[in-house]
C-alpha cells in the first residue's frame, strides 16, 4: 500500500512495482486508455455473456 500511496502522491516508485500494479489491474479487467485528446483514462473490460 505504501507504494500506491507514493505513486499517487507523485513521489518516486520503482518501475518494477508500477509494472506489477499495472499487470494486476489488467488481470482484473482494467483497460488503460491512451491520451486521445480527451485525456488518458481507464475502463472495465466488457465481459461476453456466455
Amino acid at each position: 500500500m505504501n507504494t500506491v500511496n507514493r505513486f499517487e502522491g507523485g513521489q518516486d516508485a520503482r518501475m518494477s512495482s508500477v509494472d506489477k500494479i499495472r499487470v494486476a489491474l489488467e488481470s482484473a479487467g482494467i483497460i488503460f486508455i491512451p491520451e486521445n485528446g480527451g485525456g488518458a483514462g481507464v475502463r472495465l473490460r466488457k465481459v461476453d455473456p456466455a
